[in-house]
C-alpha cells in the first residue's frame, strides 16, 4: 500500500525579503518627496524670475527709506529699479575686488548722501585691474561732485567676503560689496546707512567706472532634479516588482514532495 505524498517548503528567506521590502518602501517615499519638492521650488524659482524680470523693467521708483529696510533686509524687492538724488560723500570711495563681463577688477563703491537724509552704497560700477587704475589711485575714477540723480538696481548687501577670501578692512582690501562693513570701515554711521546697494546705470561717456554691468541669472535646473528624483522612485518601484516575482519563482521552486 502506498504512502500519500507530501510536500515540504524549504527555507524561506522570508526575513530578508521583507527587509528589502521595506527599504524599497522607503526609498520610494524619499525620492517621491524630493521630486514634489523639486517641483514645488520649481514654481518659487519661476515665479522669482518673473518677479525680479518684472522689476528690472518697470519704470524708475524711488529708492527705499528707512520704512523698507526691514523688509529688505528679510529678502524682499532684489533688482528694484530705483533712482535716488544727493551728493556723494568725499573721500569714501572703495574699491571691491570682482569679475564683470569685462574681466576682472574692482567694483567702485561709494556713499551717497540723499537728499532724504540717509545714505546709500552706490555701486559706481567697474575699472580694470591694469597699470592705468589700481587701488589707491581713487582720484582717477573720484565721484562728481555737487548734486547727482542716477539711476539704477537695488541688490542685496554681501557681507564677510568672497569665496575663500574674507574681507580685511584693516588692510582695505574688499572681495564682496559688504554694505555695513564698507560703512564702518569709512566712519558711517550705520544707523544712517540703507542695508542694501544700488548699481548704478551706465552713464553716457563715461568709459570707467563701467556701470549697467549687473548680472542678472538664476539657476533653474529644478525640472530636471524632479525628472530625476521620480525617475528613481519608479525605478524603486520596478525593482520590487522583480523581487516579488523572483520571490514567488523561488517559493514555488522550494516546495518538494516527500515520501
Amino acid at each position: 500500500m502506498s504512502t500519500p505524498e507530501k510536500t515540504v517548503a524549504a527555507p524561506s528567506g522570508r526575513g530578508m525579503f521583507v527587509v528589502w521590502m521595506v527599504l524599497a518602501a522607503l526609498f520610494f517615499v524619499i525620492f517621491t518627496g524630493l521630486g514634489t519638492w523639486q517641483v514645488r521650488r520649481l514654481g518659487w524659482k519661476l515665479k522669482l524670475i518673473h518677479d525680479v524680470n518684472t522689476r528690472v523693467h518697470a519704470a524708475v521708483v524711488e529708492t527705499p527709506g528707512r520704512a523698507k529696510w526691514d523688509a529688505i533686509k528679510a529678502g524682499h524687492l532684489q533688482f528694484l529699479h530705483v533712482q535716488l538724488a544727493g551728493h556723494f560723500v568725499p573721500g569714501k570711495q572703495t574699491l571691491v575686488h570682482g569679475s564683470s563681463d569685462l574681466g576682472y577688477g574692482f567694483w567702485v563703491m561709494a556713499p551717497l548722501l540723499t537728499q532724504r537724509g540717509f545714505t546709500v552704497m552706490v555701486n559706481r560700477g567697474w575699472v580694470p585691474a591694469n597699470t592705468e587704475i589700481k587701488p589707491g589711485a581713487e582720484a582717477k575714477i573720484a565721484p562728481p561732485t555737487g548734486q547727482v540723480s542716477l539711476t539704477g538696481l537695488l541688490r542685496f548687501s554681501m557681507p564677510g567676503g568672497s569665496f575663500l577670501r574674507s574681507n580685511k578692512p584693516a588692510k582695505n582690501l574688499w572681495y564682496s560689496r559688504d554694505v555695513m562693513g564698507i560703512a564702518k570701515a569709512r566712519g558711517l554711521n550705520p544707523a544712517d546707512v540703507a542695508p542694501y546697494f544700488v548699481d548704478e546705470a551706465a552713464v553716457a561717456g563715461q568709459k570707467f567706472p563701467a556701470g549697467g554691468l549687473t548680472r542678472i541669472h538664476f539657476r533653474n535646473e529644478h525640472l530636471s532634479y524632479a525628472i530625476t528624483w521620480y525617475l528613481l522612485a519608479l525605478g524603486t518601484l520596478l525593482g520590487a516588482w522583480i523581487v516579488i516575482k523572483h520571490r514567488k519563482r523561488d517559493l514555488a521552486s522550494r516546495v518538494r514532495p516527500v515520501a
